[in-house]
Formats: structure tokens, C-alpha cells, sequence
């Protein structure tokens, strides 16, 4: 059996880790080069690194932060934020990304995610999916979720998928930050429908809610920040919880 994925999120504005609710108010939440040290030595699985004003202000990614980062953990480390072509994201992997995930410039040019698949495997290219339920239906976001399109969240992850996405990290603004749960129906919605792993994002605030989305979200990672950042939740104690629910994750 796979074992389940816990994530730490940093998202990443001018330089420090922040952490808002629906993706607004955000508010500080620490150095991201020592937090990614801490939650590796808590026995992290991955660690998602997003640069959230990356796209909105028409820039790269942070190479250098992410290079020191990257120096300091020993967990695999997928990287975000104004990512828009082969040359980024050859950049991101020399600093030591595992992983780059891409949203905006997906969506931009879907073909996109063909050509990284093709140029670095589908292992390495996460597509991530910001979703909002508007007038009756999942919608696809873009730019750190302050714009609509036109996408359905179901079609577009299966499309994704079809162009050699190895992977989906699945967020939902309705829950994001709100520590009200994770976003469950979509997320297993989207589970059954396509056949590479989703990441679910969106809503953790207890360590029942991990399970939930484990189970009934069908989810094969799931990603937090500010319960993570704030301490309210360790994840040793998450991992031991999930043991004894039943779920399989990896324990050091």
C-alpha cells in the first residue's frame, strides 16, 4: 500500500513565509529557509515551496531562496510561482526543486505541460489547480487565485492528466485557511476521475481533517501551512494520529 503524503506549504511573499484565509489577509509566518529545515527534521514527507506574487508581478521565481532552501532539507521540494518555460524551469531544478508546479502559465498555454512533461518527465510537473465554486460550478483560477477563467476544475484536471501531468496539487479557495476541513466531494471527485496523485490543499485544521481526506477525499498527499506554522499542530503527533486511524504513512 502507497503510503499517504504530508506537505508543508511555504508560501512565499518578498522573501518571507505568509499565510492568509481565502487567499487574502495575509500575515507573517516565519523564515522559510528554517521552517523547511524544522518540518524536515519532523519527519515532512515533501515540502511545496509557492512564490505567490511571482505571477501577479511578472517575475521569476526566487532561484536563490530556493537554492537555500533546497540545501537545507533532505525531503523532496516541489517549487512554484512565475514559472512559463523550459528555461525556468531548468533554473529551478539546478537550485534543487524536485518538482516545479505550474497554474497560470498551464492555463496560458496548456501545451505547456506537454513540452516539461517531454523535457524533464512527467514525475517533475505538478499542475496546480486554485478552484473557487462560482455559480454552480468549480472554476479554475489563476494568478494566486484573482482571476477567473473559463475552465472547469473536473475537465481541466483530466486534461492536465492527458498532457502528462505527473501529478495535481488541488486547492480549494472556498476552504483555504479556514480550518474548516478540506474540500472532501472535490477532491474525490477529481480522485476517481483521473489516475495521478492529488495533492489536497485547502482547509486543515485539525488532525481529523487529514484523516477525512485521506479517506473520504481519497486524496494521496495533503498540504497545510498555517497549522503547521503556527505550531498547532506537530506533525510526529499527525503521523502517529493517521497510524492509528488505519492509514499508512511513513514514520521515522
Amino acid at each position: 500500500m502507497l503510503t499517504k503524503r504530508i506537505i508543508p506549504c511555504l508560501d512565499i511573499k518578498d522573501g518571507t513565509t505568509v499565510k492568509g484565509v481565502n487567499f487574502l489577509n495575509l500575515r507573517e509566518a516565519g523564515d522559510p529557509v528554517e521552517l523547511a529545515r524544522f518540518y524536515a527534521e519532523q519527519g515532512a514527507d515533501e515540502l511545496v515551496f509557492l512564490d505567490i506574487t511571482a505571477t501577479v508581478e511578472g517575475r521569476k521565481t526566487l532561484v536563490e531562496l530556493v537554492r537555500r532552501v533546497a540545501y537545507a532539507i533532505n525531503i523532496p521540494f516541489t517549487v512554484g510561482g512565475g514559472i512559463g518555460s523550459i528555461a525556468d524551469v531548468s533554473a529551478l531544478l539546478r537550485a534543487g526543486a524536485d518538482k516545479v508546479s505550474i497554474n497560470s502559465a498551464a492555463v496560458r498555454n496548456p501545451d505547456l505541460v506537454n513540452q516539461l512533461a517531454r523535457e524533464f518527465g512527467s514525475q517533475c510537473v505538478v499542475v496546480a489547480i486554485d478552484t473557487r465554486f462560482i455559480s454552480g460550478e468549480h472554476r479554475v483560477h489563476t494568478h494566486g487565485g484573482r482571476q477567473p477563467t473559463e475552465l472547469r476544475t473536473v475537465a481541466w484536471a483530466k486534461e492536465v492528466e492527458a498532457r502528462g501531468a505527473g501529478e495535481i496539487l488541488l486547492t480549494s479557495m472556498d476552504t483555504d485557511g479556514t480550518k474548516n476541513g478540506f474540500a472532501l466531494e472535490l477532491t474525490a471527485r477529481i480522485s476517481a476521475d483521473v489516475s495521478i496523485p492529488i495533492v489536497a490543499s485547502g482547509g486543515a485544521g485539525t488532525m481529523r481533517h487529514f484523516e477525512e481526506v485521506f479517506t473520504t477525499g481519497r486524496a494521496d498527499a495533503a498540504l497545510a501551512a498555517s497549522i503547521f506554522h503556527f505550531k498547532e499542530i506537530a506533525l510526529p503527533e499527525l503521523k502517529a494520529f493517521l497510524k492509528e486511524k488505519h492509514i499508512a504513512v511513513r514514520m521515522d
